[in-house]
């Protein structure tokens, strides 16, 4: 139980107190895992405490890359602002760190150009964990941001072949015939259920066939997972998939934190390699921001990627551990991933905010042109609207229009919008906490609207930009948690239920209607 008392308790106690202060828990697991690491071996921490988190890392990471493939899209893989912009931050990115790191830290420019390869990358799971958690990984900027981050990680893979002699042989040509598996793998979802056969079904795809599979024909398990996601993405059960990994995966991904913490103690010159390194961060995020909006994406897309994209990535370490040249920096360049953790983390968490404060100064760098991320100014002649088409949103919709009414659905998910555009009903594209979406949209004659999407940041924003345009019909928002009422009550909403209380009300009504419903026949038949 030692290893236990370590790293569970460790995490517990760092992840509470720094949530206390308003920094996500993550920033605790990696102090944590520092912590571990420097007092650990004192109190008789178990010697396989590292190898342990390491394993448990690897599958949480697995496990993201899986749900994250799920909520993807392959097309949006291969957009000009996805690929081009990878590609030439990838290049800028190397030109600048290396000689950094050749000026200030080595004398050799081999070691100096794979140190600088190392740093271009961003932090796949950061970037999801983070876009999850805000429920944007649907979202305009969190798709480009995921996409890109795909990108940069086939990079690595032929980063790692090329300096580590270690090239994927035949065998990997294998995996141009992974579509061939998509009726299979629907199958195998359509036969596990609701229960926790279907957990299991997620593992195994994510962690057996994905993870080990591509390792033996020569591929990151990483890819694999992600690949595993995307030919199920598709699916009508891919959220209920998701969804039930959930737990499961944030536990596994606390592994993944420590395990970063703990890749070793720094020196001093472990520690100078970080602080600079920390200083030239905010360059990354304003290299992404400027290829993304040469890219014609507006400003606000731009700047919501780029932060996304802003901490140097787990990859970096992978490539330094796989090269011998550059195994001499894996405890610097871990102490730079985890300090770019520790300036993102709380930063992303400010993203809209920040966004809404600097809008003026960003604006201008748009480009006039036409945006593939535009936004819609008419909504015809919708008379209620309704934020969020997930599941409440779209019974929201169907209720309405069952009683005359004519909503206009919002989404901040393209691909969402146009499947339930394709099923009949009138769903745009628009994002809630998109100023530009308020600056353009015309109102008159909306009576009413409902915000039925899950994030409460957005439907604060939604309820307070809708009352400081001057609307004066009712805003009804649906809430998760009780605590979120009164925060959406005060932001401008006139009613705000509880969704699961609500359900069990109805459910209720339900039970009484049929209780009368069998009093009456029974006294029919009387």
């Amino acid at each position: 139980m030692v290893f236990e008392v370590f790293a569970v308790g460790a995490a517990f106690l760092f992840g509470i107190a720094v949530r206390q202060v308003g920094l996500p828990p993550l920033v605790g697991f990696l102090a944590a895992g520092f912590f571990i690491n420097a007092v650990g071996p004192q109190f008789g921490m178990p010697p396989n405490t590292g190898p342990i988190l390491d394993h448990l890392a690897h599958l949480g990471v697995l496990l993201l890359l899986f749900t994250v493939g799920l909520k993807l899209k392959l097309r949006q893989i291969g957009e000009p602002h996805v690929v081009g912009g990878a590609l030439l931050h990838f290049v800028v990115s190397v030109v600048i760190f290396s000689p950094v790191a050749r000026l200030l830290f080595t004398d050799d420019w081999t070691v100096a150009l794979l140190i600088g390869i190392a740093l271009a990358f961003s932090s796949t799971v950061l970037a999801a964990k983070m876009l999850e958690t805000k429920r944007e990984l649907g979202n305009f900027h969190g798709r480009t941001a995921i996409g890109i981050l795909i990108v940069q990680d086939i990079i690595a893979l032929v980063v790692l072949a090329v300096f580590s002699d270690k090239a994927p042989g035949p065998l990997a040509l294998l995996i141009l015939a992974t579509p061939l598996l998509r009726p299979v793998l629907y199958r195998l979802l359509d036969y596990a259920g609701h229960d926790e056969v279907l957990v299991l079904t997620g593992m195994a795809l994510s962690l057996v066939i994905g993870g080990y599979g591509f390792e033996l024909i020569g591929l990151k398990g990483e890819i694999g997972a992600l690949v595993m996601g995307l030919l199920l993405s598709n699916h009508p059960r891919a959220t209920e998939l998701s969804e039930s990994l959930w737990s499961l995966k944030e536990v596994f991904l606390v592994g993944f934190f420590l395990s970063i913490g703990m890749s070793g103690l720094p020196d001093w010159e472990a520690i100078v390699f970080a602080l600079v390194m920390g200083v030239l961060l905010p360059l990354k995020g304003l290299l992404f921001f400027a290829l993304l909006v040469a890219f014609r994406l507006r400003a606000r897309t731009a700047f919501l990627s780029a932060l996304s994209l802003t901490a140097y990535s787990e990859f970096g370490l992978i490539v330094a551990a796989g090269i011998p040249a550059a195994e001499a920096f894996l405890v610097p360049l871990a102490i730079a991933v985890s300090v770019s953790f520790l300036i993102a983390a709380p930063v992303n968490r400010l993203a809209h905010p920040l966004f809404e404060r600097y809008e003026r100064q960003l604006q201008p760098f748009e480009r006039r042109t036409r945006h593939p991320d535009e936004q819609p100014t008419e909504l015809g002649d919708a008379d209620v609207l309704i934020f969020g088409m997930g599941r409440t949103g779209s019974a929201a919709y169907d209720a309405l229009a069952e009683e005359g009414k004519r909503p206009v659905g919002l989404d901040a998910d393209t691909y969402k919008a146009n499947a339930h555009a394709q099923e009949g009903r009138n769903v745009i594209f628009a994002d809630a906490e998109d100023s530009n979406f308020w600056n353009g949209v015309n109102l008159e004659g909306i009576e009413a609207a409902v915000l039925a999407m899950d994030d409460i940041e957005a439907k604060l924003i939604a309820a307070r930009t809708l009352r400081a345009r001057g609307f004066e019909g009712p805003v009804v928002s649906h809430a998760l948690y009780e605590d979120h009422v009164g925060l959406i009550t005060k932001a401008g909403a006139d009613q705000t239920y509880l969704t699961m209380h609500e359900a069990g009300r109805s459910l209720a009504d339900h039970a009484l209607e049929a209780i009368g419903d069998g009093a009456a026949d029974r006294g029919d038949q009387s």
